[in-house]
């Protein structure tokens, strides 16, 4: 189960929202932890809630607002009520000034309290998509991550079959590396996989016969690319020329392969002498970008032959 400590959050988005840390500094070693791992009744971020808790309560203009207009002893019954076993860390925007008993609430409990000058709404917002990134289920596939025409396409095949030959002379026209040999994907979203490569692979690419090479040396820095969204798969597979002759040449029903349960449309392309690999991985990726479109040639030739045998 992927997690991260309250301290590493904190301090990865210290400088994009000027974080400044105010009370509860020992709860720094607080974890959080994927949604899939929280009860149905608990949030992770979000704007003060107290019926549907976040485990990141974020309190903005509108909320401090509503806890300075209330008496006294229900102001501080509510401030007690925000912390529950579930609460890891209190996030005051906008620059609001924050209540005296907050803050030793906050040194008493061991919870992490720290404030903004940005909108509360922002600091949401930048809290979500950071925590999609870093706690998003995981895996790894075996293969060659590339951003082929500004597509994600994740070449795979049986070992020796070309992928890095391959990869190579689509970088040398002008698409980038993402990740060789191993690549590591992330659900980042209900339906959307991210594709990323393992720190110590980065830049380089294995030829055989060449050996390893550093792309982003060989080809400059618009060769590689950190990350990319995962839309395609393109599947080598060894044919001979007999076996391409029984394929099925119109490819009538698209298939798809399982990523974290999410379905990537996948191609498969026969290996063989003389064909152009490279520029049938480009083709095939304009025909999916057309296909997104709702632009299918296969079903408009089917549908012109129809149309020429009714008119005969």
């Amino acid at each position: 189960m992927r997690q991260v400590s309250v301290e590493r959050f904190l301090e990865d988005n210290r400088d994009r929202l000027g974080l400044v840390w105010l009370a509860g500094r020992d709860g720094g070693d607080r974890m959080l932890v994927g949604e899939s791992a929280l009860r149905p009744t608990i949030g992770q971020v979000g704007h003060m809630n107290l019926i549907h808790p976040f485990r990141v309560q974020i309190l903005g203009a509108a909320e401090l607002a509503y806890l300075r207009a209330l008496p006294e002893d229900e102001l501080t019954r509510s401030i007690n009520r925000l912390f529950t076993t579930e609460l890891a860390a209190i996030v005051v925007g906008n620059g609001e000034q924050v209540p005296r008993h907050l803050l030793d609430m906050c040194n008493q409990h061991r919870i992490a309290l720290v404030t903004s000058q940005q909108p509360s709404p922002h600091i949401v917002d930048v809290f979500r998509i950071y925590l999609s990134r870093v706690l998003a289920q995981s895996t790894t596939l075996h293969g060659v991550f590339l951003d082929v025409l500004e597509l994600g396409v994740l070449i795979t095949g049986a070992s020796a079959i070309g992928k890095s030959e391959l990869a190579l002379e689509l970088i040398s026209r002008g698409n980038g590396l993402i990740a060789d040999d191993i690549v590591e994907l992330y659900r980042i979203s209900p339906d959307t996989i991210e594709g990323r490569c393992p720190e110590v692979l980065r830049d380089f690419l294995e030829v055989r016969g060449i050996g390893i090479l550093n792309i982003r040396t060989i080809f400059g820095e618009t060769a590689v690319r950190p990350h990319k969204l995962l839309r395609l798969i393109v599947h080598l597979e060894d044919h001979g020329n007999e076996a391409i002759s029984d394929l099925d040449r119109l490819q009538v029903n698209a298939t798809f392969q399982e990523v974290l349960s999410v379905p990537i449309r996948k191609v498969t392309i026969p290996v063989a002498a003389g064909r152009n690999l490279a520029v049938l991985v480009e083709a095939a990726v304009r025909n999916f970008v057309l296909n997104q479109r709702g632009i299918d040639s296969t079903k408009e030739f089917i549908e012109r032959q129809q149309k020429l045998m009714d008119e005969g």
